[in-house]
């Protein structure tokens, strides 16, 4: 092998490259150094995506609260059933912190005694059967009944009005849910919209489209029609229009909704980042309109 002036051994003789040799060399190594970015960005973005799991997200006011989708579904019960009656946001702020320190949003049938349900009412108590209780929308109604008949529970602190109705043993346990509750109230109710957005896995099999408006109307007590996938509904105002649409997004996984268009913003079912907001579209539909589209199965 060639030598250096020093007797060190080199890997080919030591005379200075030609620059056009030098220029390709630079470029070779740009292109190689190019193609890996590439390669490397496209790993990265199918790592990202396939590392995200199940579950729902609202944000309010720059606050982020992550809900799982059984929560969420039952969040927008709570909420869906409080703006049917033509309560306000409050009301479901209440509801919602109530059933996050008694049951953390789950439709559970166990508790202290003989309390089941989202918002652990006993049969004993006369809260209802435990079939009864155990129906998300008979739990939420008999809840605002009870919320009701609390004189000024729309101007006392949410843990207080929760307390009033549930006469647990801590009542200042209700206070530690207030944020999350109000923001998802905040935008379930519609009050904020496009705050709600759900990550999900494809659907599997053809959804039924009378689940959705079985569950539309037992929630939010309106009609909807059909026409093949698309369900349309018309709400009696905007606000009412993203509580529904938001409502759909929270209540997706069960019904097997893929796409919720409220006026020109687009909530589109994948399961990444993207779904946890909405996306705007060129074509704007009726301010007070929602479509719902589900998937081809």
């Amino acid at each position: 092998m060639p030598q250096t002036p020093r007797g060190g051994i080199t890997l080919e003789p030591e005379r200075p490259r030609s620059r056009g040799r030098t220029l390709a060399g630079r470029l070779v190594m740009l292109a190689l150094a190019g193609t890996v970015a590439v390669g490397g960005w496209a790993a990265y973005r199918q790592l990202s995506q396939s590392s995200v799991t199940e579950g729902c997200r609202v944000t309010v006011n720059s606050q982020t609260f992550e809900w799982a989708t059984d929560q969420a579904s039952n969040a927008a019960v709570i909420t869906a059933i409080g703006v049917e009656r033509g309560l306000p946001p409050r009301a479901a702020s209440i509801a919602i912190a109530t059933a996050m320190q008694e049951s953390k949003v789950r439709n559970i049938r166990y508790g202290d005694r003989d309390s089941v349900g989202l918002f652990q009412q006993r049969p004993s108590q006369g809260w209802g059967t435990v079939e009864q209780i155990m129906n998300p929308e008979y739990a939420t109604t008999k809840f605002y009944d009870a919320l009701e008949k609390v004189d000024g529970y729309r101007e006392m602190e949410i843990a207080v009005a929760a307390q009033a109705v549930q006469r647990s043993a801590d009542g200042s346990a209700y206070a530690q849910h207030e944020a999350m509750a109000r923001a998802t109230a905040s935008a379930l109710s519609g009050q904020t919209p496009a705050a709600f957005g759900c990550a999900l896995a494809d659907v599997k099999g053809t959804p039924d489209g009378s689940l959705l408006t079985t569950l539309l109307k037992a929630d939010h007590g309106l009609p909807a029609t059909s026409s093949g996938r698309t369900i349309t509904v018309v709400a009696p105002d905007k606000d009412r229009a993203w509580s529904v649409g938001q409502w759909a997004v929270a209540r997706a996984k069960e019904t097997g909704a893929v796409r919720v268009q409220v006026r020109d913003q687009v909530w589109t079912r994948a399961l990444s980042e993207r779904a946890y907001t909405w996306g705007e579209v060129g074509a704007s539909i009726a301010p007070n309109t929602v479509v719902i589209t589900l998937a081809r199965g």
